[in-house]
């Protein structure tokens, strides 16, 4: 059996106030043709399907049309909700998918329950377990202890692994799929990511997810492999500019009959690259060096001491889809001292508003219109405080 394991396709996000609807029907076609020429018989979406609690009827339409092009590429469809998912939206016509090879698993309480393929060696068997969110499990299981989503996922494991263990008898290969933080992942790769753990207090170790085949993860952005037969996939987008860079795609996962057989890395293509640019406006407007990212997201680090006016304007003059700009001057005077106290003392209003633009301009201060301005309008304040 051919797996291809994808995750987080959060249709329905935005990029900077841009919608990536357009993106994401692109590689998600992409991976419907992938499916027909890689001959793949079962692909995973391990959660975060939807961006949103509450898609729109254009999220809704797109994933409709995606799961009608995989199932007629050839492949079987098994998604699970992520923290991004409503379970009952996403899964308010599970049944009916099912019965047209699509299962989604949104359901608690489906959980250890397997979904039996076949292929010539046999059963395999998958385990979708959607995203447990602890405090919504403790009504359903009062006896046992769901204290964070570390304890939700011993538990999930807990019944897949019991009947795992049982099924092997018969010959049945196994697949998890779930969408969590395990132990190992990159965190930073999330900063896209809504999280769903404070600090590490919540990750999942690795040990939880022993005794089956292989384990399909969502919920990180960036691809991993925390043991040889647990993976992460990633996003099949770039969603934040940390992204930038970081592969986009799937794992193809190929089983015979002991097991995992191999695994390897197959990618979508993205639909607009992202760049982070850095250098003064004049040098990002007017280098050649840059001519390669004018169709790129981009966003861009201004190092120029003061900070110029409408860069995002002039930027995209040259950068159409620049989504972002910081100011970071290259160099910021420190003057040793650690007080503000101590670095107004003494001074007048004009010495303090001279002070500031140097410390903020690396000793840069003010050109002779700001120096008129500041006047000015230090003029008219001590006007009004005198007639108030």
């Amino acid at each position: 059996m051919r797996i291809l394991h994808t995750s987080d396709w959060h249709i329905g996000r935005t990029f900077h106030g841009h919608s990536t609807l357009t993106a994401v029907t692109t590689v998600l076609s992409a991976i419907a043709d992938l499916v027909r020429e890689r001959h793949v018989d079962v692909v995973i979406a391990a959660g975060d399907v939807f961006d949103s609690a509450t898609p729109s009827g254009d999220a809704f339409d797109l994933l409709q049309k995606a799961l009608l092009g995989l199932r007629e590429a050839g492949a079987t469809v098994v998604l699970t909700s992520g923290n991004h998912d409503s379970p009952a939206r996403l899964g308010f016509a599970a049944p009916f998918a099912r019965l047209a090879g699509v299962v989604i698993a949104t359901d608690p309480d489906g959980v250890g329950v397997p979904i039996p393929l076949e292929d010539e060696h046999g059963p395999v068997d998958f385990y979708a377990i959607p995203y447990l969110e602890p405090a919504l499990l403790r009504h359903r299981w009062p006896d046992e202890q769901f204290r964070n989503q570390a304890d939700a996922m011993r538990f999930a494991m807990g019944r897949v692994r019991a009947s795992a263990t049982e099924r092997r008898r018969a010959g049945a290969r196994s697949v998890a799929v779930a969408h969590t933080f395990a132990a190992g992942g990159e965190a930073a790769s999330a900063d896209s990511e809504r999280p769903i753990v404070v600090g590490t207090v919540d990750v999942v170790p690795l040990s939880v997810f022993d005794g089956v085949d292989y384990v399909a993860l969502g919920h990180i952005h960036g691809r991993a492999t925390l043991a040889e037969g647990i993976r992460y996939s990633g996003a099949i987008l770039h969603y934040s500019f940390g992204e930038a860079g970081k592969p986009r795609g799937g794992w193809l996962v190929d089983l015979d009959a002991d097991g995992v057989a191999s695994v390897e890395w197959v990618d979508v293509p993205v639909p607009r690259p992202l760049a982070v640019l850095t250098g003064e406006l004049d040098a990002l407007l007017g280098s050649a060096e840059f001519a390669p990212y004018e169709d790129h997201w981009v966003s861009a680090i201004l190092t120029d001491t003061r900070r110029p006016l409408e860069a995002m304007r002039k930027l995209q003059t040259r950068f159409p889809w620049c989504a972002n700009v910081e100011h970071r001057p290259a160099a910021v005077v420190d003057d040793g001292r650690t007080s503000y106290a101590e670095r107004v003392q003494g001074k007048t209003d004009p010495e303090i508003l001279e002070a500031f633009l140097a410390h903020v301009r690396g000793g840069d201060g003010p050109s002779p219109e700001e120096a008129e301005l500041f006047a000015a309008v230090l003029t008219e304040q001590g006007a009004k405080a005198v007639t108030a």
